[in-house]
């Protein structure tokens, strides 16, 4: 498990929460920050700017990570949408401030008061024109503010919307862990092929993405097929141990796989569809 730095006390709630499962994932693949990048296409560097609050992720660094990790990339594509509104509302904010820009550079000289006396009536005159087209052009700049506020608003309460769906339907469809509470079950493997694809009787999803500590029939249902294509998994328990794991990184090895020891829809694939050994 990582140490990481605290992040920044200023840092919007939605962008921290999207660090701090970045963090998680990171902390999970067990991998190191080049290994990290191997696999990612994004630099040591970059991840280290990413993970302490720096820098905000890519979609696509995101998408890696959700990948690496064995997490559902749906879900972290939603918070991270969330996060670059907010990661860029603070910026329009710094731009805007007027503090940022009407600091004295120290050794300069002070400015010349103006004059006293009033200007002359041609003076007057372009003064009166300038200050209309001022007027003018801060009216405009004011409505697309407010029409602006308002698409954000509506694209923030749909974002909302989406990212409680997700976590309802993760809630019932992600598998679960091992747990202490976890009694001990024996599953039995019906094999059957079903146009060009093999089935074990204990599930018949392709894009599950299992992991290690999963545990459950899809499982149990990997378990067989593995077993079926000459990788050992062990005991045919449902749970996703270190012979499963073992057993897929031989399977994702021989059949030209990403390595990374979690079954996701190539995986499935490749399992539903190979040959015995």
């Amino acid at each position: 498990m990582s140490r990481w730095r605290e992040l920044p006390a200023d840092l919007h709630p939605h962008i921290h929460q999207l660090i701090v499962r970045l963090r998680k994932l990171k902390d999970r693949s067990q991998l190191s920050a080049r290994q990290l990048a191997s696999k990612s296409g994004y630099s040591a560097r970059s991840w280290q700017r990413y993970l302490n609050g720096r820098s905000l992720p890519p979609r696509k660094a995101v998408e890696a990570m959700a990948r690496i990790g064995g997490d559902d990339p749906a879900r972290l594509l939603v918070l991270h949408e969330i996060a670059a509104e907010r990661w860029a509302e603070g910026r329009v904010a710094t731009a805007g401030d007027p503090e940022s820009t009407s600091s004295i550079t120290p050794g300069s000289a002070p400015a010349t008061p103006a004059p006293t006396h009033p200007p002359p009536p041609t003076e007057r005159k372009r003064y009166g024109r300038y200050l209309h087209v001022l007027v003018t052009a801060g009216a405009a700049a004011l409505v697309l503010s407010v029409s602006a506020t308002v698409l954000l608003s509506m694209r923030l309460s749909e974002a909302r919307a989406q990212l409680a769906k997700d976590r309802t339907d993760t809630v019932a469809a992600a598998p679960a862990t091992v747990s202490e509470s976890l009694v001990p079950v024996v599953y039995t493997c019906r094999l059957e092929q079903t146009d060009g694809r093999w089935y074990a009787g204990l599930s018949r999803t392709t894009e599950t993405i299992l992991a290690y500590t999963h545990v459950g029939p899809e499982v149990a249902e990997a378990q067989c097929l593995l077993r079926r294509a000459g990788m050992s998994p062990g005991d045919i328990d449902g749970v996703f141990g270190p012979k499963t794991q073992r057993a897929v990184v031989r399977l994702q090895t021989r059949d030209e796989l990403v390595v990374d020891g979690v079954i996701g829809p190539h995986t499935w694939k490749a399992l539903r569809e190979a040959a015995p050994k």
